[in-house]
C-alpha cells in the first residue's frame, strides 16, 4: 500500500509541535517496516501545490497527524486544505455532485475523483477522552468522529470515503506519556495496516 502521511503539527502558542512530529515519523518507519511504501509532506516545512495533488492521486490511504486546536485542526491544517484541494479541481474533484437537469438539490458532496482511498486520522488533545464519550461532558458524547465530522466530509467531497479508525492521544499536556503513546500508536498502525 502507498501511504500518504501529512504531518500537521506546528510550533505555536505553547506548542512545539514535536510530538506530532516524532508520531509522523514513528508512523513512516513503522509503515516502512511492515513493507509500504510512504509519501510525506510536513506543512510546517512548505510545499508545491502540484506535487501535494500528484501524492493525493498515487496514494492508497491517507493519514491525517495533528494536534486539535480550538475545537479542530491548526489554521495550517486548514490552509493546507484549501490551497491543496482547489489546486486538485478536475484531478481530486470535478464538481460538487449535484446536476441542474436532474434535481440540483441532491447529490451534494458526490464529485470526488479519488474513489477507493482510505483515511485515517492520528490526534493530539489535551483534553480527556471522557469529554468526547460522556454526553455529560464538553462534547456531549459525540465522539472524537463527531468533533471531526466536518473533517471527515471534506475528505468524502473529494472521493477519499473509506474511513479507517481513528488514534488519539489524550492529556497531552495535563498528563503526557510519551513511551504509552508510541507503543499505542505503533500496535494501532500495526493493526490498521496489517
Amino acid at each position: 500500500m502507498k501511504v500518504f502521511l501529512i504531518n500537521g503539527g506546528a510550533k505555536f502558542g505553547h506548542s512545539g509541535g514535536e510530538l506530532n512530529k516524532s508520531l509522523h515519523e514513528l508512523a513512516e518507519k513503522t509503515l516502512r517496516g511492515m513493507g509500504h511504501e510512504t509519501l510525506s509532506t510536513t506543512i510546517e516545512a512548505g510545499y508545491e501545490l502540484g506535487e501535494e495533488v500528484e501524492k493525493f492521486m498515487a496514494m492508497d490511504a491517507v493519514i491525517w497527524q495533528m494536534p486539535g486546536w480550538w475545537m479542530g485542526e491548526p489554521w495550517s491544517v486548514k490552509k493546507y486544505i484549501d490551497e491543496v484541494f482547489m489546486a486538485g479541481h478536475n484531478k481530486m474533484w470535478k464538481d460538487d455532485g449535484r446536476s441542474r437537469a436532474i434535481d440540483p438539490s441532491i447529490g451534494y458532496g458526490t464529485g470526488g475523483l479519488l474513489g477507493g482511498k482510505k483515511r485515517m486520522l492520528s490526534l493530539t488533545w489535551n483534553a480527556p477522552l471522557r469529554a468526547f464519550d460522556d454526553p455529560t461532558q464538553f462534547f456531549g458524547g459525540v465522539g472524537v468522529d463527531g468533533v471531526y465530522l466536518h473533517f471527515h466530509k471534506l475528505n468524502e467531497f473529494v472521493g477519499i470515503s473509506e474511513q479507517l479508525p481513528t488514534f488519539i492521544l489524550n492529556d497531552v499536556i495535563k498528563a503526557p506519556d510519551v513511551p504509552r503513546y508510541f507503543s499505542e500508536y505503533e500496535a494501532h498502525l500495526r493493526r490498521v495496516f496489517a
